[in-house]
């Protein structure tokens, strides 16, 4: 089985980031972090005209994590910035689902 250690995520926006979605990376996933490093600009080239505003990084994947169910969780904070880990899926069995009215100010987020 092939080891992950980095993922690339490109997400597309709207100007004003009320609304975002997941791109599609050229090659998702990485053996090293550098190797997703030095892919991130071209991935980034080829999907900067896909939204108003495109964001992109590496992510890091914890090699502890390889036999645990995991989700990749995003955010685009109120300064524009792309926020993202790998977190281990709660196997809790707890749901909890809100909703709220959110303003400008408020980030957007993807799980």
């Amino acid at each position: 089985m092939e080891h992950i250690a980095a993922l690339l995520l490109i997400v597309g926006c709207s100007q004003d980031l009320g609304e975002c979605r997941e791109l599609p990376a050229p090659v998702p996933v990485y053996e090293t972090y550098e190797e997703c490093d030095a892919a991130l600009p071209a991935s980034y080239d080829a999907q900067k005209n896909s939204a108003e505003r495109v964001f992109a990084r590496c992510i890091d994947v914890d090699p502890a994590m390889e036999e645990m169910d995991a989700e990749l969780v995003w955010d685009i904070t109120a300064e524009g910035m792309l926020v993202a880990a790998v977190e281990p899926i709660d196997e809790s069995g707890v749901l909890v689902a809100s909703h709220v009215d959110r303003d400008e100010a408020e980030s957007v987020s993807q799980r």
